[in-house]
């Protein structure tokens, strides 16, 4: 009995955490364009805040384990960390092109790329459900994407597919270097993204303001990473995937609070049919999760 009611804390807890974690990742596309520095700036001190909290996260994790795992990274985290750092400089200059519901709604069909670039890149199958999601969702991102023509947005909508793309390789490289340590190469990303900042732009010359607000970015980066990291132990993957896409309607409402930022209709349209997609599918996983905890636990006749 005292077991149950640890795994229905924990479980609990880990709810709560990935939730947080959504709350804290839909707070980026404000704290972007609040920001006044271009992109490579805001990359530069969000890589060097985010890089120095993870590190300490990192060390914290080890010596409360007791085990001391390698951070030797090799090139397989390299590569990682490397891919990161990339993805992450497209992430925030979409921000600055188009409106925060067009990146955060492409940025949702991440999973579908990930299954497609799975297949062709790794041969690893995928269900017709997913099949049937992702193309959905590609009508979405279609209407959202055709009507940023002749509207400036177009360049920001095709960053976020860029990045999009990116997070889906980062996720596939992810599952195929298991040895490596992840969390880890997200420091090391994050600090790559420090010293290209450091040589290509001047990260100093910044308002107090920005300054601020750059250490806030950097700091809500490290949290929101440290939360789902945490959260993500606790609750099945089917479920933290589920409440991890709450991240979407998070970062839209977040724009219009505080941004009063209101895309167009065809945005809307577009991605109410990308957020039925991802829901649906995420949906599905987390019943057939539900359902497969529940037939185990029955009791053996």
């Amino acid at each position: 009995m005292p077991a149950t009611t640890e795994t229905a804390a924990e479980r609990t807890l880990g709810i709560i955490l990935v939730s947080a974690s959504a709350a804290v990742f839909g707070l980026t596309g404000v704290l972007t364009k609040s920001i006044h520095a271009d992109p490579l700036t805001i990359t530069c001190w969000r890589g060097f805040v985010g890089s120095i909290l993870i590190t300490l996260y990192v060390l914290w994790r080890r010596r409360r384990s007791g085990r001391r795992e390698s951070l030797r990274l090799g090139w397989r985290g390299w590569l990682l960390a490397i891919e990161g750092a990339l993805a992450s400089i497209a992430f925030i200059s979409a921000f600055k092109f188009t409106f925060v519901a067009n990146v955060a709604i492409i940025y949702a069909t991440a999973p579908f790329v990930t299954a497609l670039l799975a297949f062709v890149l790794v041969r690893e199958r995928f269900r017709l459900q997913t099949l049937a999601a992702a193309t959905v969702s590609l009508g979405g991102v279609a209407i959202m994407v055709w009507s940023g023509f002749g509207t400036g947005n177009l360049f920001g909508d095709g960053l976020a597919l860029l990045m999009t793309v990116g997070a889906a390789l980062y996720m596939i490289m992810v599952r195929a270097f298991r040895d490596t340590p992840v969390v880890w190469a997200g420091a090391v990303s994050a600090f790559l993204l420090f010293v290209l900042g450091w040589f290509v732009t001047d990260p100093l010359a910044v308002s107090t303001r920005d300054a601020v607000l750059l250490v806030a970015f950097g700091a809500s980066f490290a949290l929101a990473s440290i939360l789902w990291t945490e959260g993500a132990r606790l609750i099945p993957a089917a479920e933290s995937g589920l409440l991890g896409s709450a991240e979407v309607p998070f970062a839209i409402l977040f724009a219009f609070l505080f941004l009063a930022e209101i895309p167009p209709a065809a945005s809307m349209i577009g991605g109410a049919i990308v957020l039925c997609a991802v829901f649906a599918h995420a949906g599905r996983d987390w019943q057939a999760a539900r359902q497969r905890s529940a037939r185990e636990s029955l009791p053996l006749k």
